[in-house]
C-alpha cells in the first residue's frame, strides 16, 4: 500500500517541479530521492508488515511477502536506472519534470499490478502503465520513427485493452460467484464452463501482448527501435518483468485449480517466443533491435514460470526479473553512449574504455545465462521450475536448446569488443565519466552477487 501511494504522489511532485524550476537537473535528483524513499518505504512494509498509509480496500489489494519483496526489485531497479541514465532522460526534450512524472505514474501502475487482488484492479493497474508509456514513446517529437512508435503502440495497445475487458466480462459471467475477486471466481477441478474459457483465453492473448509473447509480440521490435533508448530501457525492464509477475499472479490465483485445461496453450506460447525471439535476434545489425528480439526471448524462459506455478517457479520469477533488468539497464545505458547503434560500432571498445566492456561483457553473460552470473540462477530456477512441475518435461530440453543458441547473438557484441578494431573511437570523449563506470561495476557486482547467492534475494520471499 506503501508503494501505490507514495508513487502516486511523487509523480504529482515531480510535475510541479517542471512548473517551479526551468533546471533540467533538478527534476533528476528529485526523481532519485523520490525512488529511494519508495524503495524504503516498500522494505519497511517487506520486513515489518505494516503500511504507513491505513486505507481500507475492501480485499481489493493484497500484500504478502512474494509481491513486495517484487516490487523491491522493481524499486531497485528503477533506482539503478535513474542513477545510469537520468541525464539521457534530460537530453529528450525540454519537459524533464514532466517525463520522470509519468515514469512515477508507471510505477503506481506497476505497484497495482503486483497486489492486486481484482480483476478490476489488474485492469486499472495495466492502464496506468500503459498510458503514460504511450506518451513517453512519442516524447521525441522531432524523429518520425518515434511518432510512429507511438502511434502504432497506442492502437495495438487499445485494441489489447479490449480484449482484456472482454475475457473480465466473459470471466464475471461465467464464473458461479459472479465475482471480480480473483481468488473468489473458484472454478474447481471440473470442466471449464465456455464462458469462463473465452475468457480465459482472452485474458491469456491481453497479457501475453503486454508482455511481448510470441505470437502477439509483434508491435515489440517497432516499438522499442522507435521509442527514445532511455525509455526503451524502462520499457523492456521495470514495465515488462510488472507486467509478467501479473499474468503468473492471475493464472495462480484464479485459475491455477484447472491449471491443465490451459497449460498446453502455455507451452505453445513459450516455444513460440523462444523459437522468434531468438532467431530472429541472430540477424539483426542494429544492437537496440537484437535486444528488443532478446527480450522477447527472455520473455519465453519467464513464460516458464507461468508453466510451473510452483516454489522454484516463483522464487525465479523474482531473481530472474532481477538479474534480467540490472543486465539490460546496463547495457542500454552503454548503448546511449555510443556514437553507432550497429553491432560494429563495439569495435575496439575494449581498448578505449575496459572497464566499460567489461562490465558490459558481464550483462551479456548474465543474459546468456553463463554461470556464476544471476542470469544463470534466474535460467536454472526457471528449468527446475518445469521439471517440478512433471509435464512436458522436452520443454526443458528446448528451452535449454534456446539458451545456447542466444549465446550466439550476445557473443557477437562481446567479439567486437575485444577481437575487432575500429579506426574510429566508439564513444565520444568525455561521454563516461568516472561516476558512470563507478556505478557500472556496481551493477555488474550485483549480477556476479545474485549468480553466487541467490538466497540473498530469495530470502526476502519467506521474511
Amino acid at each position: 500500500m506503501n508503494a501505490i501511494i507514495f508513487s502516486a504522489i511523487w509523480g504529482i511532485v515531480m510535475m510541479f517541479s517542471g512548473v517551479f524550476t526551468k533546471s533540467k537537473t533538478t527534476p533528476r535528483y528529485l526523481a532519485i530521492a523520490g525512488i529511494s524513499l519508495l524503495f524504503i518505504l516498500n522494505a519497511l512494509e517487506l520486513y515489518s508488515g505494516k503500511a504507513l498509509f491505513a486505507v481500507d480496500t475492501m480485499d481489493m489489494i493484497r500484500t504478502n511477502s512474494l509481491n513486495l519483496s517484487f516490487l523491491a526489485v522493481a524499486f531497485g531497479s528503477t533506482l539503478l536506472f535513474f542513477l545510469l541514465s537520468g541525464r539521457d532522460v534530460e537530453k529528450v526534450g525540454e519537459h524533464v519534470g514532466e517525463y520522470f512524472a509519468l515514469l512515477f505514474f508507471i510505477l503506481c501502475g506497476v505497484s497495482l499490478a503486483a497486489t492486486f487482488n481484482t480483476l478490476l484492479l489488474l485492469f486499472i493497474g495495466i492502464e496506468i502503465i500503459s498510458i503514460p508509456l504511450y506518451i513517453l514513446t512519442g516524447s521525441d517529437k522531432r524523429n518520425l520513427k518515434s511518432n510512429e512508435a507511438s502511434l502504432k503502440y497506442f492502437l495495438m495497445g487499445s485494441f489489447s485493452t479490449g480484449i482484456m475487458l472482454m475475457g473480465i466480462a466473459f470471466i464475471y459471467g461465467g464464473n458461479p460467484n459472479a465475482s471480480f475477486y480473483i481468488n473468489n471466481i473458484e472454478l474447481g477441478v471440473g470442466k471449464m464452463p465456455a464462458m469462463v474459457a473465452v475468457g480465459l483465453t482472452f485474458l491469456m492473448i491481453s497479457m501475453s501482448f503486454k508482455v511481448s509473447a510470441a505470437p502477439f509480440h509483434f508491435w515489440t521490435p517497432d516499438v522499442y527501435d522507435g521509442a527514445p533508448t532511455v525509455f526503451t530501457s524502462f520499457m523492456s525492464t521495470i514495465v515488462k518483468i510488472a507486467s509478467f509477475f501479473a499474468f503468473v499472479r492471475l493464472f495462480e490465483n484464479a485459475f491455477g485449480q484447472i491449471q491443465d485445461q490451459w497449460q498446453t496453450l502455455i507451452v505453445v506460447i513459450t516455444i513460440a517466443t523462444l523459437l522468434i525471439g531468438n532467431i530472429t535476434a541472430i540477424f539483426q545489425q542494429s544492437v537496440k533491435r537484437m535486444l528488443a528480439y532478446s527480450s522477447i526471448a527472455q520473455a519465453g524462459f519467464m513464460m516458464l514460470s507461468l508453466f510451473a506455478l510452483n516454489n522454484w517457479g516463483r522464487e525465479g520469477l523474482v531473481l530472474y526479473s532481477a538479474a534480467y533488468s540490472v543486465a539490460t539497464i546496463g547495457l542500454f545505458a552503454i548503448l546511449i553512449r555510443m556514437k553507432d547503434y550497429t553491432i560494429e560500432g563495439f569495435n575496439g571498445l575494449a581498448k578505449q574504455e575496459p572497464v566499460v566492456a567489461l562490465t558490459a561483457t558481464i550483462f551479456l553473460f548474465s543474459l546468456t545465462g553463463i554461470p556464476l552470473t544471476a542470469g544463470f540462477q534466474g535460467k536454472f530456477f526457471m528449468l527446475m521450475a518445469a521439471v517440478e512441475n512433471g509435464h512436458n518435461f522436452w520443454l526443458v530440453i528446448v528451452a535449454v536448446l534456446f539458451a545456447a543458441i542466444s549465446a550466439f547473438y550476445y557473443f557477437r557484441i562481446i567479439q567486437a569488443m575485444y577481437f575487432k578494431k575500429s579506426e574510429e573511437q566508439a564513444i565520444e570523449a568525455g561521454e563516461i565519466t568516472t561516476g558512470f563506470k563507478v556505478l557500472l561495476v556496481i551493477a555488474a557486482v550485483i549480477i556476479i552477487a545474485l549468480g553466487v547467492y541467490p538466497e540473498f534475494l530469495i530470502g526476502w520471499l519467506y521474511h
